[in-house]
């Protein structure tokens, strides 16, 4: 017989790993009310991520869910969504703050009788009344809790990632007119790149690391019909195919889930019930966004039909 102690532990490990799988299921049960499908190994992260308040970095192809992700989360969590979405060229004046000159200005002129010297205007105008704040002071501002989507990283450049370490590490902004504002309460974030510029390992590092694909055909098909139900399930499974199939052509942009959704409720409207519907070749405009893609979707849709 096994001793009793090594027994119990065994017990005690098993409850553990009970409830943990009981968390991640209840989890994933969640961010599917939220329209988000996601595997278990993804809900486990997401689950840590939350409980440990640490970053997530998510990777993959444009059109796989990733801004989608961190959308469902604010929703499981009840949290406000504060998004950031990066491009080529962005500094920090428009993700953290500005001053409202204008209104500053305003201030002065109206002020311009009573106000004496440098030292007595400065106090008047540079507090929080006269402060723009963009996204990333915002999130840390007040004592709510919120989620923090910080979009396509990988389109702002090298020093402006470097800003996000300190950000990241600290959750503090330092203004000079004002000092130091530190979060009270510290968002979740998620932070998503298309993999078009190498991300710095330091940012890396800070992160819990995901990579997204674009889904299986049984996963997909649950998506589309946990977001689409009314959609007949025969040309969901028709749909779904089409789909893989044309990601694997050589096309400038490879159709996402949200434009795999968008038409299948196209095709639901106009009562479409198999691909081999002469309206079809027609709605190909919400799967191709260049010229060139339709040439290749035709012809897919002409093989497989």
């Amino acid at each position: 017989m096994w001793p009793r102690r090594f027994a119990t532990r065994c017990f005690f490990w098993y409850d553990a790993i009970c409830m943990e799988d009981l968390k991640i299921s209840q989890m994933r049960e969640k961010l599917k009310k939220q329209g988000y499908i996601a595997s278990p190994e993804l809900v486990m992260l997401v689950q840590l991520a939350i409980e440990m308040n640490k970053p997530i970095l998510v990777e993959g192809p444009a059109g796989a869910g990733k801004t989608e992700l961190g959308k469902a989360m604010a929703g499981v969590l009840g949290r406000e969504l504060v998004r950031l979405q990066c491009y080529e060229g962005i500094d920090e004046s428009k993700v953290i703050y500005e001053w409202d000159y204008q209104k500053q200005l305003l201030y002065i002129q109206a002020l311009k009788d009573e106000l004496s010297g440098w030292e007595k205007t400065k106090r008047g105008i540079f507090t929080e009344e006269f402060l723009l704040k963009r996204p990333l002071m915002s999130t840390i501002s007040g004592k709510e809790e919120k989620v923090l989507l910080i979009d396509e990283v990988d389109k702002s450049d090298s020093e402006f990632e470097s800003f996000l370490l300190e950000l990241l590490s600290e959750w503090q902004i330092s203004i000079p007119e004002m000092g130091t504002i530190t979060a009270e309460v510290f968002p979740l974030v998620v932070l998503t790149s298309n993999n078009t510029r190498e991300l710095g390992h330091a940012l890396r590092r800070r992160c819990i690391y995901v990579y997204i694909d674009f889904p299986d055909e049984e996963t997909e098909l649950e998506i589309l019909k946990t977001n689409l139900p009314e959609v007949d399930f025969e040309l969901g499974v028709q749909i779904v195919k089409f789909m893989k199939y044309v990601r694997t052509q050589r096309v400038r942009k490879r159709p996402g889930i949200s434009e795999m959704i968008d038409w299948a409720a196209a095709l639901s409207r106009l009562g479409v019930k198999d691909l081999s519907d002469k309206r079809v070749p027609g709605t190909l405009n919400f799967v191709c966004k260049y010229r060139e893609d339709f040439a290749v979707a035709r012809d897919a849709l002409y093989k497989n039909n």
